[in-house]
């Protein structure tokens, strides 16, 4: 990489993160030419984005804290990091990354600056107190640090877009709609969805927010029916995030046996390729990648009629739209599709047709490395 090369840098919470939503779009800006710096906090996953030729730089943050105090010291550190590498574009991810990241780019004055609404996380989904008070504060942080001048905001649904537009904290010129992190419908084998008693998948965190205790209420009331099914979740725990299930839940949930636990796996073709059913009865999203990949495995899928979920899913389409928090309309639509081989099989091919035509990984990444162009030729 030559000194001429324009540099660009992601802010990122976490490097598991970075690594699958983003690391295949920094890989193709790296090819285009672009020298390409991960700030993160670098957990096991350094080494991978080493060795896609990414140079990352640990920084760490902590995503349950609200302590001004620590978030004060993420500014410092962050601001000196910016003052040595100088980036062109500053690419941030997530509301924390991005309220910390726009401070800081304006004391280092970088030159262009995009900031990624992936779903909004505990802040927006959550009822509890302390949610309702930071939803109040963030609308003020929102206002003049989301989208200051010469910036670009990316959303990976409508939904989102459009609501962030109407209440002024984004430009609607500088609102961009890139739908996800894309997947590569060729990695994923078909399902065989004709099993007589189908394996229902959810792949999630395990938390609150991703719906796995309405999952669990409707595998038991499904299984309690005696109708013939198997329900797992895959996914790991992640204790930095405040909607994340107790162990001890977790712990319960498995000695009753309605739903199994695979944790966490990296090979999710081969997951996918056993399963009949996904499901994802999460309270809010970006676009998950989870649906995404479930749809290229041709699997239909039952989700919830919220932002970033319905987006992925059309009703009665290649899935079905249930109300969030209700785990009864979820055992009603998931005994539809498990009673029905026939109706599986027609879902399941409209999704594989959507994930090709609308959200594969080459259209996302097409879309992204045109932001970056575009950001370039407003510099000159």
């Amino acid at each position: 990489m030559t000194s001429s090369s324009p540099k660009l840098m992601f802010f990122v919470s976490v490097d598991w993160f970075f690594c699958s939503h983003f690391l295949e779009r920094a890989m193709a800006a790296r090819d285009a030419g672009y020298d390409v710096v991960v700030v993160t906090d670098i957990g096991e996953h350094g080494d991978r984005i080493t060795r896609a030729g990414l140079r990352p730089i640990h920084l760490k943050l902590d995503r349950r804290s609200v302590n001004p105090i620590l978030g004060l010291m993420t500014l410092i550190k962050l601001i000196r990091i910016l003052r040595t590498e100088k980036p062109d574009i500053l690419h941030q991810v997530a509301l924390k990354p991005i309220l910390i990241g726009t401070l800081a780019a304006r004391i280092c004055k970088v030159p262009h600056l995009i900031n990624a609404i992936v779903g909004g996380g505990y802040i927006f989904s959550s009822e509890k107190l302390l949610a309702r008070a930071l939803r109040a504060l963030l609308a003020l942080a929102l206002k003049s640090l989301l989208n200051p001048i010469g910036s670009k905001v990316v959303f990976e649904n409508r939904d989102d877009l459009t609501a962030f537009v109407q209440k002024g904290y984004v430009r609607e010129r500088d609102a961009v709609l890139i739908a996800g992190a894309g997947v590569d419908p060729g990695n994923y084998q078909r399902a065989d969805l004709s099993s007589s008693s189908p394996l229902v998948v959810l792949v999630a965190r395990l938390l609150w927010d991703k719906g796995i205790g309405e999952f669990v209420e409707a595998a038991r009331q499904i299984r309690d029916l005696r109708v013939s099914a198997r329900f797992v979740v895959v996914g790991d725990v992640d204790p930095a995030n405040r909607a994340a299930i107790d162990a001890s839940v977790i712990n319960a949930w498995k000695n009753e046996g309605y739903v199994e636990f695979w944790g966490f796996r990296t090979d999710m073709a081969n997951v996918l390729k056993q399963a009949s059913i996904a499901c994802l009865p999460s309270y809010r999203e970006g676009l998950p990648k989870s649906l995404l990949e479930a749809m290229a495995a041709g699997l239909p899928c039952v989700t919830t009629d919220v932002p970033g979920c319905r987006s992925a899913v059309r009703d009665g389409d290649n899935g079905l739209l249930v109300q969030p928090r209700d785990a009864q309309s979820l055992a009603a639509a998931l005994i539809r599709l498990i009673r029905d081989v026939d109706l599986r099989q027609r879902m399941g091919n409209r999704g594989l047709d959507r994930v090709t035509a609308e959200f594969s990984s080459t259209r996302v990444i097409e879309q992204t490395l045109l932001l970056y162009r575009q950001m370039g030729a407003h510099q000159a």
